[in-house]
C-alpha cells in the first residue's frame, strides 16, 4: 500500500460520484494517510477527533462524524473500533478501494488530451494557410503608422549620408548626431520620432540663423561706410 495508490483510487471514485463528493470528504481522508504515513504504515491507527477537525478546518463534531462515516460506507475506511466522544480516537484502518470501477478519470484525462491534441492541429492548420496568387504591394505608411514605428537611433554614416543626399549645408553631421546621442533621442520628454525630419529642422534654423546674422553684419559695414 502507498499513498500513490490510494489517492489515484479516490480520484476515480470522485469522478465517478462527483454529486457524492464535498472538499470535507478529500480533506478527512487525505489526513488520514498523512497520519498512517507517519506511523510508518501501521494496519490498524488511532485517528484523533479533535486533532484531524483542527488539521483539516472543520469546525462541527457533527460534520465531521457525518464524513468519516462516509468514507466507512464508500469502503476507503474500515472502522475498527469507534470513538467514545470527539475527545478520544477512532480506531481505524485504509483499506485499497478494489471495486470494478469505469474509471472515469482515466476517461476524463483522455478525452482532455483528445481535445487539446485536436485543438493543437486546427491551429496549426490556421497557421499553414496556402499562399495566394495576389502579387505584393509596398503601399506607404500613413502618418500613424510611421509614427507608431520603433524609432531606431542612426549612425553618424547615416546621418552623413542623409545631409549628403538631401545637400544640406549648413548644418553639421557630428555636432547633430552628438547632441542627441548624449540625450539618448529624446525630444523634451518624448523620445524622438524622425531624426530625418529633426536634421532638416537644424539645417532650416542654421541657414536662418546664418542669414540674420548676414543682414546684421551687412548693416553695421553700411553704417561704418556711411560714417567712416
Amino acid at each position: 500500500m502507498n499513498g500513490y495508490d490510494l489517492s489515484r483510487c479516490w480520484f476515480d471514485f470522485c469522478f465517478e460520484n462527483p454529486e457524492k463528493i464535498k472538499p470535507n470528504h478529500s480533506a478527512v481522508y487525505f489526513f488520514a494517510i498523512e497520519h498512517c504515513n507517519r506511523l510508518g504504515w501501521k494496519e490498524k491507527f488511532g485517528l484523533p477527533s479533535s486533532m484531524t477537525m483542527e488539521a483539516v478546518g472543520i469546525k462541527s463534531y457533527n460534520t465531521y462524524i457525518g464524513t468519516l462515516k462516509d468514507l466507512v460506507k464508500w469502503g476507503f475506511i474500515k472502522m475498527i473500533e469507534r470513538s467514545k466522544n470527539q475527545y478520544s480516537s477512532n480506531i481505524i484502518a485504509l483499506s485499497k478501494f478494489d471495486k470494478a470501477l469505469d474509471k472515469a478519470l482515466d476517461k476524463a484525462l483522455i478525452k482532455h488530451v483528445s481535445k487539446q491534441s485536436e485543438s493543437t492541429v486546427q491551429s496549426i492548420d490556421s497557421i499553414n494557410k496556402p499562399l495566394t496568387n495576389k502579387p505584393l504591394t509596398n503601399k506607404p505608411l500613413t502618418n500613424k503608422q510611421e509614427r507608431g514605428k520603433r524609432f531606431s537611433p542612426p549612425s553618424l554614416s547615416d546621418v552623413k549620408n542623409q545631409i549628403l543626399e538631401k545637400k544640406y549645408i549648413s548644418v553639421n553631421a557630428e555636432s547633430f548626431w552628438n547632441f542627441y546621442e548624449s540625450k539618448n533621442w529624446y525630444v523634451g520628454k518624448n523620445k524622438m520620432a524622425d531624426w530625418k525630419k529633426a536634421l532638416g529642422g537644424w539645417e532650416s534654423r542654421n541657414l536662418g540663423k546664418e542669414t540674420k546674422d548676414f543682414k546684421k553684419s551687412s548693416s553695421i559695414t553700411v553704417n561704418e561706410n556711411k560714417y567712416g
